[in-house]
């Protein structure tokens, strides 16, 4: 009876621990977000990332937004003896938060740190989801499953501004993030509904295969072919493509972006003009 006892105080203890931590945190962020945005941080959007300007002034306010809430509760490491900046964190936010816009989301609740490296830098597999034993490769970018993202900054940058060529580092590497979110690395991020897996099952499926396909017989595709590597990466290259090449990916794979457009909640074809 007595460890019963102890187990249930126990438990209160780490329920009470946790509504503390959430409690403390959402007033955090109410402040935060009482802050006005960084006149110097809006610059930095308009010359960096060219959405910035197209998006709605709605769509605007909730990038500030999580932007902020990013910057505060993300760690920021430079590597291979870069120096931070806000040039860097903003633009790095930014596109990582364009990602969350008028979806339901506590912006990253799993992702702790993000390491930048001044270019492109060599690692081996370790922290990896598609890890195999004793791989090392020059890398522009990685999501590790257990909370960071690594970055190679000239690629990030050259990727924001350059917005319509389809490779977005960035939005490549925090798309893995969302599809990392349940705990596994499949293609397939959280849906708001259960019965939302079925479509979303059936139009991925198809069209992987397809770009497979296509790579294995070298023909060309609205998706670069690293999207075949696996259903992870085609989910992340497919982000990419639907953010930076809307226009395209509508009219030659109308059902993977309606699938995409259902689960990021806007239309870039409305930021093109």
């Amino acid at each position: 009876m007595k460890l019963i006892i102890l187990f249930f105080i126990a438990g209160v203890a780490v329920w009470a621990a946790k509504v503390y931590t959430a409690t403390r945190r959402q007033h955090k962020r109410r402040v935060l977000l009482s802050t006005p945005f960084p006149a110097e941080w809006s610059a930095i959007l308009s010359n960096n990332l060219p959405p910035y300007k197209k998006i709605s002034p709605q769509l605007q306010q909730q990038l500030h937004d999580y932007i902020k809430i990013f910057i505060a509760e993300k760690s920021f490491e430079g590597c291979g003896g870069l120096s931070l900046t806000d040039e860097i964190r903003v633009t790095i936010a930014a596109q990582a938060c364009i990602l969350l816009l008028n979806r339901d989301s506590d912006c990253y609740p799993k992702l702790y740190s993000v390491l930048v490296y001044p270019s492109t830098y060599v690692a081996d597999s370790r922290n990896r989801f598609d890890a195999h034993p004793n791989d090392t490769s020059v890398r522009l970018g990685e999501s590790w499953n257990h909370g960071a993202v690594v970055l190679a900054w000239d690629s990030v940058k050259r990727g924001a501004i350059n917005f319509r060529d389809g490779h977005n580092v960035a939005m490549h590497e925090f798309a893995h993030q969302l599809d990392q979110e349940d705990g596994r690395a499949d293609g397939a991020p959280i849906l708001e509904m259960r019965s939302a897996y079925s479509a979303w099952s059936q139009v991925f499926s198809k069209e992987y295969e397809l770009l497979q396909h296509k790579a294995k017989k070298g023909r060309k595709s609205v998706m670069h072919k690293y999207g075949a590597t696996n259903p992870a990466e085609f989910f992340a290259v497919a982000t990419e493509t639907f953010f930076e090449k809307p226009v395209q990916l509508k009219k030659k794979r109308p059902d993977l972006y309606q699938e995409l457009q259902g689960f990021y909640k806007v239309n870039p074809i409305e930021w093109v003009n």
